[in-house]
């Protein structure tokens, strides 16, 4: 993308910054190691991206659509990668709408008199029907969900503003060249490519003043801004900002080896636990270890007191949990619908339950009125990183669900010997 976009195209140092810059953007290789859906959008955006920009020739728009040539598979190309990506991501959506726009810039409205472009609508809308069509079946569950998390709670400036710290450092600011580089793409028109970046980046930033935005949402649009990075770091690599390009260079690729090492350690030695070994403190990498352990031994437990499920207070804990603990159903004690009531469904009235929690998201003991009639604490489970504590899981059996749960997570999450529910 990077070469198609300059100049001159025999020239490779553009591409190889393109690339290089990805190689040094620390989150990016997390995201190559725990897959998610962004890991899937990130190759299909750029996809998108090289198949937009080969519609935007001219000639793109008043080729005649005769199967198999070239006029429609091309289209067809496009219609694919667009239904691809909306089943990887529901954010997939503004890579939709940067591809309309580019196209319409390129050819004005006649374009949407051509019959390949509602072939590729016609394809994509084909390939994303078993989401639509699920959803219509679920009360448009899946929508409903990601569109309150994505919004968050009240919108705060100092969200917005951590949420841009942090992108700067997961990223990188070697990236940022690339807002430089749009201003060196050979033919104007291709310019408008960048709004694989400017839109989903946009929107994900507002959409972080209410304080439920995640680093990663944004990888999709990071990876589109390389090909104009690699533009811009061309040529400030034959500049006086040479020094300043290479010291980014370094720190980045310090940090790239640093994140993944933390990872392994558990934040070692910079998230160290408290003096008395608790292991409350905070820390970003705890989430990483321990969840195969505690499902295991969740199996075990629930095995041995004739328990037939497991349950959390926290969906967050569920989707860690139920991979490991499968096939007992895992049941979460809020009170909102959500995919787990689907999978597993409400924990019945009267019943018992193996009860998980975890340090680093305590919550108090759901006993009384909205809880449960009695829990048991049957034994804790330490995780563990180069002999030092990062995360503790506590297994409860608990018995007679009252169905009408209030969650309240606990503010100063207690040491083993305090976590014993009396019975009533």
């Amino acid at each position: 993308l990077a070469r198609r976009l300059q100049a001159d195209r025999s020239n490779h140092s553009a591409g190889v910054w393109a690339v290089l810059v990805l190689a040094l953007a620390p989150l990016l290789h997390i995201l190559g190691i725990g897959l998610l859906p962004d890991t899937l959008l990130m190759a299909l955006s750029v996809a998108l991206m090289h198949q937009t920009l080969t519609l935007m020739q001219p000639q793109a728009a008043t080729q005649r659509i005769q199967w198999p040539r070239q006029g429609s598979g091309q289209w067809m190309v496009l219609g694919l990668l667009l239904g691809l990506a909306g089943l990887s991501k529901y954010t997939a959506v503004f890579a939709a709408a940067a591809v309309a726009v580019c196209l319409l810039a390129a050819h004005g409205g006649r374009l949407l008199f051509r019959p390949g472009v509602w072939l590729a609508a016609l394809l994509a809308l084909l390939l994303i029907s078993p989401v639509v069509v699920w959803n219509a079946q679920n009360q448009w569950i899946s929508f409903a969900y990601q569109i309150q998390h994505g919004a968050g709670g009240s919108w705060q400036a100092m969200h917005l503003a951590r949420f841009l710290v942090v992108q700067l450092l997961v990223y990188g600011p070697l990236l940022l060249w690339g807002l430089w580089g749009v201003r060196r793409v050979a033919d104007a028109r291709h310019r408008w490519l960048v709004l694989f970046f400017v839109i989903p980046f946009a929107v994900l930033a507002y959409l972080s003043g209410g304080g439920s935005s995640l680093p990663h949402w944004t990888a999709p649009a990071w990876v589109a801004l390389a090909p104009f990075a690699g533009l811009a770091l061309a040529g400030a690599a034959r500049s006086w900002a040479r020094r300043w390009v290479l010291l980014l260079a370094v720190v980045q690729g310090g940090l790239c080896i640093a994140l993944p090492a933390l990872m392994v350690t558990g934040g070692a030695p910079f998230f160290a636990t408290s003096a008395d070994h608790r292991s409350d403190a905070p820390n970003p990498f705890a989430d990483v270890h321990g969840w195969q352990q505690a499902g295991a031994r969740a199996s075990a437990l629930a095995a041995q007191h004739r328990l037939t499920s497991v349950s959390v207070q926290n969906w967050t804990l569920a989707s860690r949990l139920g991979w490991y603990a499968r096939p007992l159903p895992v049941h979460v004690l809020e009170d909102r619908f959500d995919q787990f009531d689907i999978w597993a469904g409400d924990l019945q009235v009267g019943g018992n339950t193996l009860l998980v929690d975890w340090s680093q998201m305590a919550y108090t003991l759901p006993v009384g009125p909205h809880g449960f009639a009695a829990c048991t604490l049957l034994e804790s489970q330490p995780v563990q990183r180069l002999g030092q504590p990062i995360a503790q899981f506590w297994f409860y059996s608990c018995q007679g669900w009252s169905g009408s749960p209030q969650p309240q997570r606990q503010p100063q999450p207690q040491l083993q010997s305090d976590r014993v529910a009396p019975r009533p």
